[in-house]
């Protein structure tokens, strides 16, 4: 759902509280943390520098020229790579391709994963060494 909200503030231009009660009105929203829904829904934007910094350096296009769902799913997943760390940087990962295979143009998943993986070896690279020890 995230994505799909990310989205639509990407895109429509709606703003972050008018796509928040739509969300809530328009879905079931008992299976969802609301909570952590509020959180990033609000964090990405509020940290959008920061985030399309993270992994701009790894495009091989302008951020510009992404498609809007890889461009959110890319905010989503850096926002939880930099900002909740308690998540594994695999499983950050494994998120952003499953979403991009779900709502992502056709392989899209695949520069998804190429581009998570290098976000996570410079942004979580204590993390990244420790797994590759293990």
């Amino acid at each position: 759902m995230l994505v799909q909200a990310l989205y639509s503030w990407d895109v429509g231009g709606t703003d972050l509280v008018t796509i928040e009660a739509e969300f809530h009105t328009d879905n079931d929203m008992s299976k969802v943390d609301t909570e952590l829904f509020h959180t990033i829904l609000f964090g990405v934007p509020k940290n959008l520098a920061a985030l399309d910094t993270a992994y701009e350096p790894y495009l091989d296009r302008e951020n510009k020229e992404l498609d809007p769902v890889s461009r959110a799913v890319l905010r989503l997943s850096c926002y939880e790579m930099l900002f909740s760390i308690d998540v594994p940087y695999k499983v950050v990962i494994n998120e952003g391709v499953n979403l991009a295979k779900t709502y992502g143009p056709t392989d899209a998943y695949k520069f998804i994963n190429g581009v998570l993986d290098k976000v996570a070896i410079e942004k979580r690279a204590v993390e990244v060494a420790a797994n590759r020890r293990a």
